[in-house]
């Protein structure tokens, strides 16, 4: 009966831990990531946002509607009355200022700049979403690995320890050593506690970038090759460089705008003036210009100043783009460096502890060596094969990183 409500329980409970468990592959975490991401979606509203902005850019100003009393006598014996007089009279009109067309092409290159400059905003928050996202599926596909390849370790290196009891009540080996077994087995039991640890964060940031309660990377993890060449030719269309690109393009339309107000603007107004029937209505029709005189203390400094801000930007971008380069060329020796550390302990270290596994195991059935040599051996070898693990996870995620920060934009 026992045996019955525990199968009925697990049968309950198993499609519940099935639902919580999302596989979700490398790229598929990549796409989900984009889809409900509130950053990227605030972006895309600033994008909108500037595009209907860039709609009124060059439209004329709102007319302006006056209206008031004019040559209305204030003294003499007509003093305040509307129609004693013929100048008196009740006037409305429109006005409609009318910027000269240099100004209205700067105030629309200044709107497209701002929508550039969104655009590429929205890039660069898309790209650092895919970086963080790839990021944290390699650590959790790695940290889900070597949990594994642990567990595996402490079950081998355990079925050892009936054995080494046995020797020890036997008399064949030290009391001792029982405490050495001991030790090695903590030391993986420590690696276990750790990695533990990771897969937690790991899963924690998948998991926000993707929103999915508890993803688990499954399939293949993506490659650590780094075509150097191919990033180089990309670094001018980074969306950093871009972004500095579309600032400086800003700033030169910041330029336009100040050099349009050395023309003059004009305005149109119609007034129709309502006076005593006996003197009849009035209608008045005028033109405005203003005269950009003075230039050289109105006009002038805000222009050297826009110059001044114009060059600023593109000094800027092109500190960027040292920069830039410079942290190319560091995270590809790092990746170097990483990928060399790898493949070293891979194919120099790995041998030599396995062969060390396989001495000590014929010594000890040969009874030239004792037990703890043989698991000493062995857990030497599972933790070899955790940082083995390790070293091959950094290289990855580096590669990644490269990749995606300076390769080519996802679509």
């Amino acid at each position: 009966m026992r045996w019955f409500i525990g199968g009925v329980l697990l049968a309950a409970l198993l499609p519940t831990q099935i639902a919580f468990a999302q596989p979700l592959a490398y790229e598929e975490a990549l796409r989900v990531a984009r889809e409900d991401q509130p950053l990227l979606q605030a972006g895309e509203m600033r994008v909108r946002g500037s595009r209907e902005a860039s709609e009124a850019a060059d439209a004329l100003p709102d007319p302006i509607l006056r209206g008031g009393i004019a040559n209305l006598p204030v003294t003499g014996p007509v003093a305040f009355e509307l129609d004693r007089q013929l100048p008196t009279q009740i006037s409305v009109g429109i006005e409609q200022p009318i910027p000269n067309l240099a100004r209205r092409r700067a105030q629309l290159g200044v709107a497209s700049s701002d929508i550039r400059i969104a655009e590429v905003r929205l890039g660069v928050a898309e790209r650092r979403i895919d970086v963080a996202t790839a990021l944290a599926w390699v650590d959790l596909h790695y940290a889900q690995e070597k949990l594994a390849l642990a567990h595996t370790a402490l079950s081998d290196l355990r079925r050892l320890l009936p054995v080494a009891n046995a020797a020890v009540a036997s008399g064949s080996a030290r009391p001792a050593e029982s405490l050495a077994i001991r030790r090695e087995l903590l030391a993986i039991e420590d690696a276990v506690t750790r990695i533990d640890a990771e897969q937690d964060a790991a899963q924690a940031a998948l998991a926000s970038f993707t929103n999915i309660s508890e993803p688990s990377a499954s399939g293949s993890p993506p490659t650590f090759e780094v075509d150097r060449q191919a990033l180089l030719s990309l670094l001018e269309l980074n969306p950093e460089i871009q972004l500095a690109d579309a600032e400086s393009g800003r700033a030169e339309a910041g330029v336009d705008l100040a050099r349009s107000a050395l023309r003059p603007d004009f305005g149109v107004s119609v007034n129709y003036g309502r006076r005593d029937p006996g003197f009849g209505d009035a209608l008045s029709v005028m033109g405005s210009v203003t005269l950009p005189i003075f230039t050289g203390k109105r006009q002038q400094p805000r222009i050297r100043a826009a110059e001044a801000g114009a060059a600023a930007a593109q000094a800027e971008r092109a500190d960027r783009l040292r920069a830039l380069q410079v942290q190319f060329e560091t995270d590809l020796a790092a990746w170097r460096s990483a990928q060399r550390q790898w493949e070293r302990a891979r194919d120099e270290l790995l041998p030599l502890a396995r062969s060390r596994v396989e001495f000590e195991t014929a010594s000890f059935a040969a009874e030239r060596a004792d037990l703890i040599d043989v698991i000493s051996a062995k857990a030497d070898l599972a933790l070899l094969d955790l940082e083995i693990l390790e070293r091959e996870a950094t290289t990855v995620a580096m590669a990644v990183k490269i990749r995606l920060y300076y390769g080519e934009a996802r679509r």
